[in-house]
């Protein structure tokens, strides 16, 4: 794609070694919504443009056929580049519209990992930010105690992550997340930084529930 002059203005900027997540959070609320652009930040396969085009897409033009090239580019980054841009595109654009929420729905078994991510760690998130549970946490245990130990990194951190939201959030799964999180022991040796919850199941949920009591 031929790069208008704005867009070759804002990449100019935003690949100057100088960037900081704050700046494109502070330049996607300048610019708002964009579409046109956003697919032109996209095209460049440069990963901060690429981050900034996650806060001004037009959610209204996200069909399924963009989301799943969008899900395949995010896959190139390294892990921790990789995660930011899916978390960044899920929270700012598919959880945001309910046609799109409606097909998260059905990515639980996605031959893509990034679609897997987001289907799980929607589910964490309307636990966390939502004011009643869904109706649907036996049937998602019932999926993580039989695939999420074999899952792709990616994926076991948001089924994980899913899991500690139910058994904070819903005591009537605690035990079953408990115990699920001793079976597995993900990350239970993992070092966390002061003040930091642990992603260790049975830590983080203890950790959790205690700061709401």
């Amino acid at each position: 794609m031929v790069l208008s002059a704005k867009a070759k203005k804002l990449v100019a900027e935003i690949t100057n070694g100088n960037v900081m997540l704050g700046d494109l959070r502070t330049r996607g609320k300048e610019i708002k919504k964009d579409h046109d652009l956003a697919m032109e930040l996209w095209s460049t396969g440069e990963y901060y443009p690429r981050l900034l085009a996650t806060l001004i897409f037009d959610k209204k033009l996200l069909t399924e056929n963009v989301i799943d090239q969008l899900a395949s580019d995010v896959l190139r980054y390294d892990a921790e580049e990789s995660n930011q841009l899916a978390d960044w595109l899920l929270a700012n654009q598919l959880a945001k519209d309910k046609k799109l929420v409606s097909l998260i729905a059905t990515w639980e078994k996605s031959p893509s990992p990034i679609l897997r991510r987001w289907f799980w760690y929607h589910q964490a998130r309307l636990r966390w930010v939502g004011q009643a549970p869904p109706g649907n946490s036996a049937e998602l245990l019932d999926s993580l105690e039989n695939d999420m130990a074999d899952a792709e990194p990616a994926v076991q951190w948001a089924m994980n992550f899913c899991a500690c939201q139910i058994g904070v959030h819903e005591p009537e799964f605690r035990s079953r997340c408990i115990k699920l999180g001793e079976a597995l022991g993900l990350y239970k040796d993992d070092h966390v930084a002061k003040n930091c919850t642990p992603s260790y199941l049975p830590e983080f949920i203890r950790i959790e529930v205690a700061k709401r009591e």
